[in-house]
């Protein structure tokens, strides 16, 4: 990955937009990065406790991970690799079939073995196997659905725990968004959570406890929205644990997991396997997303980012960590900063490997209060998901067609409101679920339906390559 050019004079003027290969003065690069590191940790964070894994372990290996994801893309496809969602049915799954944390790793591992093979596949035959699979139809809807998907967490366990603070914050983001012009603007989402933090302390000073529901309880109780206790008793430095196997137990209060390794069963293998597909589309969706928001063709960049994907993915799960992903959070990030310089991910991910280092660091974090998450991700995760409607209009996505309209329709709800599909010891939900039922749905609508309904049946090409795209394309 080649060092990265001088953005003018290293400050960002109205208007202008930073590339991937360009980097702003190395202060405010800092900045973006920590921004970054916002945007990533809430769900770094609790999918692997959602996993029965270790956090401070996934946060280490995320910004490992995205280290090497950016030198295998030459830093062409901004991105942080951070704990997939997509997994977390399929610990619920093994856990409930007898398995440990070593047989979930390990079944994961297999899954990161799957899709580096088809990267490779990708690498060598071209970006067209994705295009006729994933025409922008199916892009766009998958892009939607992982961003709307994520709405019941800000419904249902961030907002409900201080609406008030949440309200403050959503529109202290929306106020330096759009009406604050300099830097400050840019960092919007990370001022807003440092101001949100201090307003719930002083809450906490003059008012008191709040009765509302706390997500650690998982019930309405009365507690002070910044809880430091956790911050006053974990070290300052300190690796995560090893795991103990002999006394592990499921949802237990005294499970400790930290660094293992993976043990390989190939039952608990084959009902991790088919998230692959997901995968595949996520970072599919991500790689298209990224190319709408910069303007660039990154065709070329397909392979490699799914192949580096799966190969983060496979040295996580080795140590004990989850898999990885590309981040669709870090998508609204850069949406709403316009700087798609990879330089703030590489910050991102060294501050991230430090964090793992920092127990201390990680426990606040970790305490920022559920309400000024509530504000922030309201925001971030709508623009992930309009993300979607972009590529839609972009490529000029007819949805008068049903062979368009019908299956993307169903894959969206199917995502949006975390649908399932018991298939016995397996479960298919939310994202893979929707991201299943739009991709297949949608070509055997496309090869049923009649002559006059069939639209490119060859696969239509993402339009992302348009003069201008830095200055004007992305204002609106």
């Amino acid at each position: 990955m080649a060092l990265w050019k001088l953005h003018g004079d290293g400050s960002l003027k109205l208007g202008e937009v930073v590339a991937p290969h360009e980097r702003l003065s190395w202060g405010k690069t800092i900045g973006l990065g920590a921004q970054h590191v916002v945007a990533m940790f809430g769900a770094t964070f609790v999918f692997p406790l959602l996993m029965g894994l270790n956090p401070q372990l996934a946060v280490m290996m995320s910004g490992v991970a995205t280290l090497v994801f950016l030198l295998t893309v030459k830093g062409k496809v901004p991105s942080y690799l951070g704990s997939s969602a997509s997994f977390v049915g399929v610990a619920t799954a093994i856990y409930s079939a007898g398995g440990n944390p070593s047989d979930v790793t390990g079944a994961m591992f297999w899954v990161g073995v799957l899709l580096l093979m088809v990267g490779l596949i990708i690498s060598a035959v071209g970006a067209k196997v994705i295009h006729r699979a994933l025409p922008p139809v199916v892009t766009g809807g998958v892009v939607m659905l992982i961003g709307f998907n994520l709405a019941p967490v800000v419904a249902n366990t961030y907002w409900p725990q201080d609406q008030w603070v949440g309200l403050v914050t959503m529109l202290l983001v929306v106020v330096l968004s759009v009406g604050v012009r300099g830097f400050l603007g840019r960092i919007a989402i990370f001022v807003s959570l440092i101001f949100g933090y201090v307003l719930s302390w002083l809450l906490d000073v003059f008012t008191g406890p709040i009765t509302a529901f706390s997500a650690s309880a998982g019930a309405v109780t009365t507690h002070l929205r910044v809880d430091w206790s956790g911050v006053a008793n974990a070290a300052w430095v300190g690796l995560p644990p090893v795991t103990d196997l002999a006394n592990w137990q499921w949802h237990a209060q005294t499970n400790v997991v930290g660094f293992h390794l993976p043990h390989f069963n190939v039952a608990f293998a084959l009902i991790a396997l088919p998230v692959v597909i997901a995968l595949i589309a996520e970072n599919t969706g991500h790689v298209k997303a990224v190319a709408e928001m910069t303007g660039e063709n990154l065709d070329k960049q397909m392979g490699p980012a799914i192949a580096a994907d799966g190969a983060t993915s496979m040295l996580a799960t080795f140590v004990g960590a989850g898999p990885t992903t590309t981040y669709a959070e870090n998508i609204g990030v850069m949406a709403s900063t316009k700087v798609y310089s990879s330089a703030a991910y590489v910050v991102a991910a060294i501050v991230a490997i430090l964090f793992g280092f920092s127990p201390k660091f990680g426990a606040i974090i970790s305490a920022t209060p559920g309400g000024v998450l509530g504000g922030i991700t309201v925001v971030l995760y709508g623009m992930i998901g309009l993300l979607g409607a972009k590529i839609w209009k972009e490529n000029q996505v007819d949805f008068g067609n049903p062979v368009n309209l019908v299956p993307v329709a169903a894959g969206i709800i199917i995502g949006v409101g975390n649908v399932s599909l018991d298939l016995g010891g397996w479960q298919l939900s939310g994202i893979a679920f929707g991201t299943l039922v739009t991709v297949i749905v949608y070509h055997l609508a496309h090869r049923l339906a009649p002559a006059e309904l069939k639209n490119n049946p060859e696969g239509a090409v993402l339009i992302v390559d348009r003069p201008g795209a830095y200055k004007g394309d992305h204002e609106d």
